[in-house]
């Protein structure tokens, strides 16, 4: 209970007293209980008048009115009095601090609290009003409270103190409501989720017992009624009572701390059973959601900001701009500099602006040229800098890079820099990664120096040398720590020092008010501002310093208590040491060969000069390898000696067991024998590097750093290879296997061909080994060898057995099939020197076209990479990076380049002489050598080179190219995307006359049209009103036309009501869009005639006719205003892309907003919806997020980039992401529109410093406070944002004039790209405005309306001046070239001359101005007071231009689905003949395009009619020969002569890329020869089909006799890709071979039963081919495909449609099992036993899996456990969805819910497997005729046929089964095993 601290009992005490005779308990409790209330009031006074009203009032004076008063009426009072102070709270203006940009203020809860009330406040606490209370009341107060309560309520207590106070001190809980609001202060509104959890401070407010206990305590050591020291002075009283109420407090801040922890978890616990966790994710309801809604950063940077969380990125200082560059941050500068090539660019730009600008100057005659070294150092320097200070605005003041780019160009100066800010990120956060891992290697050298200065031999063995260096490392940790400590010591007292003034003053607080908004008008703003920035960078400096003392300390902890457990290991082990030690470490040592390997001071120097990763990586790998080497031999020496391994000790790591045999050989001490005859690697990768790359090659006197002495002349010898003097390598081996030095190993690696007999018994071999393996991995000569690499290597594409039939001329990956060495270099940017030696003597254009054409060459070949990728996995080509080959290796007359054999261009066919005579010049001896051992060191040489360093080099090339290719691929993407989003509102015709920036578009009501191909489905119009919602809509049923008289006049009387001002017809309709925006623009026509002539009486109709026809008129349209008579509707009919819009009526979004609505009517709303704002839509598709909480997939099913399938989606999604933030910056948003309608919301997102989260957040706020913000200063003074997101996100939220705001005054400029730094904190614009209309300084003074007004009045001459500019131009151009304007070409910041604005703001010289500024010591504003004057003549103007109908190739693509690459001349197509006419032939091809074949194309000879070649309804195989797309039609040819031409003779689309230069056209032409003969035979049995109608019955052929069907398996007239007139196994022998490419696809050959069937040949998954028959009906003849294909009684029209309708949604079903959440891909009997396991395991449980049928192709096995034996359920997949007994389930979900109800199965009694195995196990084979039979003799339950499916008859004994025989045409029926067809 509150009331027994020590302050009730007192107060009790005194109140007993002063009754004296009063002898009524309750009556004494109830008084001690109100002068308990009173007093703790009196602690919460808010004022030095309240708190003197309390404590100094008599008490015994008191008395009687205590006693008189009833409590009821006390009560009354005092709720009065609390309603009165919330009504003066809620009336009274919010007040805030000067630099809301920084951090949130502290005098200002925000939550209800009254602006007189001083709780907290500067200016009126106890000693700022001293007038009140007298210096002896001042003094008795200091004895009863305390200085530190006094200090509090002075303005200066600490936080915590106030907080302990008003815990412990309240009894009616008044601290607890005072506390939530103070802590409620900083937090944004609207966080977290009621779910009747107790909320943190509820979890801090209730204590426990012991904290109540120890509260009491602390109460009394605050009041001083501990029993301390007589004679401690008053000063050490305080500092005890202080000391001893932290530590308390630090106690129970730990209790609540662990006790907030539980109740998390149950909170988290709660969430889990509540919520499923994708309803979390969607409603933002995570904790990562929490913790990012209420960091004050931009949501964008929340996940940059937690990766720099290291302790490398934590030591950088954070500097504030003014401060100068550091050598960190220019290293970095120019390393990101080097990364990115537009930098560079700007550099040559600016060296040919400054030649030209110098040639201008001087006349052109005797011209200075200025000194280019001059020129790019002031232009690198520029450079610099803008990256320096880009990444501490992002680091330090957290500003995105599209707030950057706008608002600080002063600062930022480089246009590539703004222009690449992204990019700069990226490689910043590149530059991190390598710069941790470059300090991963220096401490890798530097433990192995300490192992070198201290061998593992020497005194106490590898454990005391373990435990020296963790003690070193710990005194170094400690040092730094220490020095961590002093600098936060230091910062702290500098910070404190600053802070003094606002201690001291009474008025700062409200000075930072006015400030924030432009009120202060004191002078010296400069020094105040310089003052505020230092603190700024002091805090987060400080911030920085908290984080790494926290990581150091927690590091110094782990090297101590390391450090103990390694000393106590090393006593343990010098206590057990034996006598041999000493003599194994020697030996050991002998072994490592340290001096042969590397080098302290040379590798130390290498790797702090190494600036790209993959060189890092190389060292070590490098490094790496000697050490596991290391290690393998002191594990050989323990092992010997008895003693247990030092790494034993260790973390267990990973092994390499690709280094197991390296780790025996040098084991066995054949280091030491192979660097007898070698040069060292390290030795050898320095005289390679400096032979390669220095300008006088290598010098053989170098010192290595570390090893100068007097001479500074190094020894020659040591860099020169050892030479055996006398033996041969075999003398030289066996005299070393007598010795016991060498040792034969075995075989490492079975297989290779340099292992082979008789190289595996030679002794030598493992010492080659040994010196190959540490020469392909010494860092220098793999940077070196890479580059040789990357020059000589090439790429050669092959087409694949697959590719070699599907790839002809008109096929997609035509020239991409057979290029022949093309180098490597081609794909990647040219090299620094060449780039240099091209860009010289070029001019500023000639630098543009150069730049271009690199641009254009380099996206090129990534693209074109692209496409080999896509090719090579489908299975077409295939791509191999390899060096040349050697000519006399590679050639075969025989066979042709494209067609050998793996064998035959593997890489010891390629040429590496390059590489080799390199080595070999640093590698053999310099006095040469005899040939024997030289052939050694060769063979090192070879097998390092070949067996290593190509595959890896090999390896690295593909992956850069694939990185490279995707880098372009995700900009190529992004750069489409932009253009969709940079698309405009759709814009009227009767408004294309007039100029968007006089007359803007405006929000328009429109009609959204949604036709359907389907006759099943309807058409919709759905009218949308001027804010995107649904006002009404008209569905007309499928099949039914728009033109026919019943709908016509529903059609009208919808657009009369409606009236848009346009209609848009969504083009996902296909051709039948085209027709029905045609018939919509005939009925448009006469609903505009109509109601413009509305109220004209007719000649025909009379006034009582008239006036009955006005009536009802007004009853159809009660809405309709008379202002309106006088204005004519307009509206007109277009087709739009519905891309989008398809997906939204598709999508959960469309779900969720119109839940019980067609798909296709909300297609027709977003049709609408895109035609109004296309950016709204596309921000509104990034909305949705997916169940791990990644917001935009939605968008990765928009058709944006034809490749778009092969980019990482994260990168792509990235990319997209930015794109969206630089247009909605561009764009603006519209604060009420976002916050009140969910289509518009979206665009929040992407507003600078805002995300999904904070955005949703904003809205709720918003909602709460009425729906509307007045102003932008409103949305910090109401705690909508933070003051850091505020400053991202404020320039771009719009604040419009509304009705919701009609009693407000708006800003002008709120509603404009102007920052309130501009315009509020610093009044400019004000300053500009009045300068311009000449009304004085006196004018621009404090009164806001009269400033508004100059501001309206400035604007409205500026627009005006727009108006008559434009007027002019028109005119001016119209008088010269007549009537030919074109008005979306004129824009007024690039149309108009500058010499030729005339309004007042023109007037006005704004450098001067801004120079003013900056002398001042106000910064540089230059770039914001332009855009003032910009936003003055055009505010927000939309850069967007309006959009543009499709026409031509694009309404064609749009409606067909069809380019010029995928029909174009020369192609063969197939369709059906829907009318004949008198000039040819109507034809009907795939996808409804109409085609056309003329009279003369339908033969070679004279046609007289159609008929006589073509009947209505025949299919015929015709070739394209015109190809016309604004008539939306294709001319076809039937001749002969065109189907003789070869396909290369057809020109080549002029969509595809041109052939390459490395394309190979003599092999092209050579494969098309041969296919040219298969085509010829293939068009003889075609043309049998042409000019024959249905044979049969009746018939005659040629010699008089009927005709009678053969019944006989014909061979197909069938030109379908997917179609082979083949054999069974043929068929399954193609799937098989091609592999995984394959999985997914079907072909189709003439099934062996009878001529009036197909067979299917499905492959499910790699080695699993199902066969499905299908039956032909109304076939033409027997040649033909039949115009009717049924399975299981569904009919399919074509192959194609069989292909989409049945193979395609069954792939998707496949699909749907691979990635079930049970799905396992292993064996049944793997399944069974792992069941069988979990059974064991838990007996309770009932298990189950999904694996796919080992008996039955392409059919699902549910394998599940109950009792004791594994069963299991057969299922199907068909088209509909899975089969399982006789019902069918569109989702395996859905199948396992009914299985979870159910295991016994629908009717079907189950499947047991005999014990131990599974159904599969059992022995069966296929017979000839598909019937299965048992090879067992053990009797199945089934008969005669063991393993047999589920029964579909729902009964234990299963029907007798049919006597074995060719089984039926059809496929089973679903649950069913399907049926073989025969061979």
């Amino acid at each position: 209970d509150r009331t027994t601290t020590p302050l009730s009992s007192s107060t009790t005490t005194n109140n007993s007293n002063n009754k004296g005779k009063d002898d009524s308990n309750d009556e004494a409790l109830e008084d001690d209980l109100e002068e308990n209330r009173r007093l703790a009031s009196t602690l919460k006074a808010k004022s030095a008048q309240e708190l003197s009203r309390g404590l100094f009032t008599g008490d015994t004076d008191s008395e009687d009115e205590g006693t008189t008063m009833g409590n009821n009426s006390k009560k009354q009072s005092k709720k009065q009095q609390l309603m009165s102070k919330q009504q003066q709270s809620s009336s009274q203006p919010e007040r805030y601090d000067e630099d809301g940009l920084d951090d949130f203020i502290e005098d200002d809860t925000g939550y209800g609290l009254e602006d007189d009330d001083d709780y907290g406040r500067s200016g009126g606490g106890l000693r700022g009003d001293k007038g009140a209370i007298s210096e002896a009341q001042i003094n008795e107060a200091e004895e009863i409270f305390g200085t530190d309560y006094l200090d509090f309520m002075d303005g200066g207590g600490d936080e915590e103190d106030e907080e302990g106070l008003d815990e412990d001190y309240d009894p009616n809980n008044v601290g607890g409501m005072m506390r939530k609001r103070r802590k409620s202060k900083f937090k944004e509104a609207g966080v977290g989720v009621a779910l009747g959890v107790d909320s943190d401070e509820e979890i801090a407010d209730d204590s426990t017992d012991e904290e109540d206990s120890e509260d009491d305590n602390d109460a009394a050591d605050l009041f001083g009624d501990d029993d301390m020291e007589d004679d401690m002075g008053y000063k050490q009283r305080a500092e005890v009572l202080k000391l001893k109420r932290e530590k308390k407090r630090l106690a129970r801040e730990e209790r609540r701390r662990q006790k907030r922890e539980r109740v998390d978890a149950k909170r988290k616990a709660q969430l889990r059973r509540a919520f499923e966790p994708v309803q979390l994710v969607e409603n933002f309801c995570t904790e990562r959601d929490d913790a990012i809604r209420m960091a004050d950063s931009p949501e964008r940077y929340y996940d940059w900001l937690e990766a720099k969380k290291s302790v490398a990125a934590t030591a950088r200082k954070v500097l504030a701009i003014s401060d100068d560059i550091d050598m960190e941050e220019e290293e970095e500068a120019m390393w990101i500099m080097s990364k990115i090539p537009a930098f560079s660019s700007e550099v040559a730009t600016a060296v040919s602006n400054a030649t030209a600008a110098a040639a201008a100057s001087a006349g052109g005659e005797n011209a200075m040229v200025p000194d280019t070294d001059d020129v790019m150092e002031k232009a690198d320097r520029t450079i610099i800098e803008s990256i320096v200070y880009a990444l501490r605005y992002m680091r330090g003041e957290k500003l995105e890079p599209e707030f950057i780019k706008r608002y600080r160009m002063d600062i930022v100066t480089s246009p590539a820099v703004r222009d690449n800010l992204y990019r700069i990120m990226d490689e910043d956060s590149e530059w991190e990664r390598m710069t941790e891992a470059r300090t991963k290697i220096e401490g890798v050298l530097q433990s192995f120096r300490e192992e070198e200065e201290e061998p593992a031999g020497g005194k106490g063995g590898p454990e005391v040398e373990r435990a020296a260096r963790l003690k070193e490392q710990f005194k170094v940790a400690e040092e730094k720590l220490n020095d961590t400590v002093e600098q936060e010591r230091k910062v702290q007292e500098q910070l404190d020092e600053l802070e003094k003034p606002k201690e001291k003053g009474g008025d700062d607080d409200d000075d930072d008010d006015d400030d924030l908004f432009g009120d202060d008008d004191e002078d010296d703003e400069a020094a105040k501002t310089a003052k505020e920035e230092k603190k700024q960078t002091l805090k987060n400096h400080l911030n920085t310093l908290n984080t790494l003392l926290s990581t150091q300390a927690e590091e110094v902890a782990r090297l101590d208590t390391k450090f103990h457990e390694a000393e106590a290991a090393a006593n343990a082990a010098s206590s057990q040491g034996n006598g041999n030690s000493e003599s194994i470490s020697e030996e050991s040592m002998a072994k490592m060969c340290r001096d042969k390997l590397w080098h302290y001071g040379d590798f130390s120097q290498y790797a702090s000069s190494m600036t790209e990763h993959r060189h890092i990586m190389d060292m070590k790998g490098y490094l790496n390898l000697i050490k596991e080497g290391n290690e393998a031999i002191k594990d050989k020496a323990a092992h010997i000696g008895g003693v247990s391994s030092s790494s034993k000790d260790k973390k267990k790591r990973s092994r390499r067991f690709d280094w197991d045999y390296y780790r025996t050989c040098v084991s066995e001490g054949l280091r030491g024998v192979c660097y007898k005859f070698v040069l060292p690697p390290f030795r050898v990768g320095i005289k390679l590097e400096e032979t390669l790359t220095a300008a006088g090659g290598f010098s053989y006197d170098r010192v290595l750093p570390g090893d100068e002495d007097e001479d500074d002349i190094g020894d020659p010898r040591q860099w020169i290879a050892p030479v055996v003097e006398g033996p041969g390598p075999k003398e030289f081996a066996d005299e070393l296997i007598g010795k016991g030095e060498l040792v034969m190993l075995s075989n490492p690696r079975e297989g290779t061909d340099w292992d082979k007999t008789p190289e595996m018994n030679d002794p030598l071999r493992a010492c080659r080994y040994v010196a190959a393996m540490e020469l392909a991995q010494e860092p220098r000569i793999r940077r070196q060898l890479r580059a040789i690499y990357r020059s000589e290597a090439v790429i050669t594409t092959r087409p694949t057995s697959k590719g070699m039939g599907a790839i002809d001329a008109f096929h997609e990956y035509y020239g991409l099939h057979l290029i022949r060495d093309k180098p490597l270099k081609e794909h990647f940017p040219p090299d620094d020197a060449e780039l240099e030696r091209r860009r010289a003597h070029l001019n500023a254009d000639e630098l543009k076209e150069l730049d271009t054409e690199l641009k254009k060459r380099e996206a090129n070949s990534c693209i074109q990479y692209l496409n080999l990728l896509k090719a090579e996995r489908s299975g077409d080509i295939t791509v191999q990076v390899h060096l040349p080959f050697v000519s006399t290796n590679i050639e075969d007359a025989s066979t042709p380049w494209y067609k050998l054999p793996a064998d035959k261009r593997g890489r010891d066919r390629q040429d590496v002489a390059r590489f080799m005579e390199a080595l070999e010049r640093v590698y053999f001896p310099a006095n040469g050598d005899t040939d024997e051992w030289n052939e050694e060191r060769r063979k090192i040489l070879r097998m390092a080179l070949v067996n290593y360093l190509l595959p890896q080099f090999e390896a690295e090339a593909r992956r850069d190219l694939k990185d490279a290719s995707t880098r372009i691929g995700v900009e190529a993407s992004a750069q489409n995307l932009n253009t969709m989003a940079m698309t405009g509102p759709y814009r009227p015709s009767h408004l294309l006359g007039e100029s968007r920036f006089i007359v803007p578009t405006g929000e328009l009501p429109i009609v959204g049209v949604c036709s359907s191909n389907d006759a099943k489905d309807g058409t919709f119009l759905a009218a949308v009103n001027e804010k995107g919602e649904l006002s009404d809509h008209l569905a007309i049923p499928g099949g039914t036309s728009v033109t026919s008289d019943k709908m016509r006049e529903r059609v009208i009387t919808f657009l009369m009501q409606t009236r848009p001002a346009a209609i848009v017809v969504g083009s996902g309709g296909g051709v039948s869009s085209r027709a029905t925006a045609r018939k919509l623009g005939e009925v448009l026509t006469q609903a505009t005639e109509r109601w413009n002539n509305r109220l004209i009486q007719g000649q025909d109709e009379d006034d009582e006719d008239f006036e009955e026809r006005m009536l009802a008129f007004s009853q159809m349209h009660p809405n309709h205003k008379d202002e309106d008579e006088d204005i004519d509707w307009k509206c007109n009919v277009d087709i739009v892309d519905d891309n989008v819009a398809q997906l939204f009526g598709r999508s959960v979004r469309g779900k969720k907003e119109f839940p019980d609505t067609a798909v296709n009517l909300k297609v027709a709303i977003a049709t609408a919806r895109w035609a109004k704002d296309p950016l709204s839509e596309l921000a509104y598709t990034w909305s949705t997020a997916s169940d791990a909480g990644v917001f935009g997939t939605e968008m990765l099913f928009l058709n944006v980039h034809p490749l778009q399938r092969l980019l990482p989606k994260p990168l792509l999604l990235r990319e997209y992401e930015r794109v969206l933030c630089n247009v909605v910056a561009n764009v603006g948003v519209d604060l009420y529109g976002a916050c009140k309608f969910d289509h518009i919301h979206g665009l929040l997102s992407f507003v600078p410093g805002l995300g999904p989260r904070k955005a949703n957040n904003l809205k709720q706020s918003v909602a709460r406070i009425g729906g509307a913000v007045s102003s932008r200063r409103s949305i910090l003074a109401k705690r909508l944002l933070g003051p850091i997101v505020y400053n991202n996100s404020v320039a771009f939220l719009r604040v419009r004039a509304i009705d919701e705001l009609q009693d407000h005054q708006i800003h002008p400029l709120d509603d404009s790209r102007c920052h309130p730094d501009v315009y509020q904190r610093n009044k400019w614009a004000v300053k500009i405005a009045v300068d311009a209309l000449e009304l004085g300084d006196s004018a621009a003074g404090d009164n806001d309306e009269y400033a508004i007004s100059a501001i309206r009045d400035v604007m409205q001459n500026s627009q005006n001046e727009v108006e008559r500019l434009y007027n002019e131009t028109k005119k001016e151009w119209e008088n010269v070239y007549g009537p030919t304007f074109v008005v979306d070409s004129w824009e007024p910041r690039t149309s108009v001359p500058t010499e030729r604005w005339r309004d007042k703001v023109e007037e006005l010289d704004l450098e001067t101005f801004a120079e003013m500024i900056q002398q001042s010591g106000l910064g540089k504003w230059l770039s914001h007071l332009n855009m003032v004057k910009w936003e003055y003549r055009l505010p927000f103007q939309d850069p967007r231009k309006p959009m543009v109908p499709p026409t031509g190739e694009t309404l064609f693509r749009l409606l067909t689905g069809e380019t010029d690459a995928t029909l174009c001349p020369g192609k063969e197509v197939t369709g059906k003949v829907m009318k004949n006419g008198d000039f040819g032939s109507q034809v009907k091809l795939e996808g409804d395009v109409p085609g056309f074949i003329p009279l003369r194309n339908l033969a070679d000879d004279h046609v007289e009619s159609a008929e006589d070649i073509v009947q209505v309804g025949t299919v015929v195989t015709a070739l394209i020969t015109q190809v016309k797309m604004e008539h939306m039609c294709v001319d076809l040819s039937l001749k002969k002569e065109d189907f003789k031409k070869k396909s290369s003779e057809w020109e080549r689309p002029q969509s595809l890329p041109p052939l390459d230069d490395h394309f190979d056209r003599a092999a092209a032409l050579t494969i098309d020869e041969e296919k040219d003969k298969e085509r010829e035979s293939r068009l003889d049995a075609l043309r049998l089909t042409i000019g024959s109608s249905n044979l049969g019955d009746g018939e005659t052929g040629a010699d008089g006799q009927p005709v009678r069907r053969s019944g006989k398996v014909t061979r197909r007239a069938c030109a379908h890709p997917a179609f082979r007139n083949a054999k069974h196994d043929e068929v399954d022998r193609e799937l098989n071979e091609a592999g995984d490419a394959m999985v997914g696809e079907a072909l189709i050959r003439p099934s062996n039963k009878s001529c009036d069937s197909l067979a299917i040949h499905w492959m499910v998954r790699p080695g699993c081919i199902k066969v499905i028959e299908v039956l032909e009906q109304d076939k033409d003849t027997d040649a033909s495909i039949g115009n009717k294909l049924i399975i299981k009684k569904e009919v399919y029209g074509s192959i194609d449609e069989l292909l989409g309708r049945y193979i395609a949604p069954m792939n998707d079903r496949v699909e749907e099992v691979l990635h079930h959440r049970k799905f396992l891909d292993k064996l049944e009997d793997e399944i069974d036993t792992k069941l069988e396991t979990m059974k064991r395991a838990q007996p309770q449980g009932v298990f189950y899996f999904i694996c796919w049928s080992e008996s039955y192709p392409g059919y699902v096995s549910l394998r599940f456990i109950m009792s004791k034996t594994p069963r299991h359920h057969t299922i199907g997949v068909s088209p509909e969805g899975f089969a399982w007994g006789p019902k069918t389930y569109s989702s395996m979900d859905r199948l396992m819910n009914d299985f979870k109800k159910n295991p016994a199965g629908p009717g079907a009694k189950l499947q047991s497997n005999r014990p131990g195995g599974s159904s599969s196990s059992m022995s069966s084979r296929t017979t000839g005729t598909g019937v299965r039979t048992d090879d067992s003799n053990r009797q199945s339950r089934w008969g005669a046929r063991s393993n047999a499916p589920p029964s579909r008859w729902g009964n234990s004994i299963p029907p007798p089964m049919p006597p074995p025989g060719p089984p039926p045409n059809f496929a089973p029926p679903p649950g069913q095993p399907p049926t073989f067809a025969p061979r």
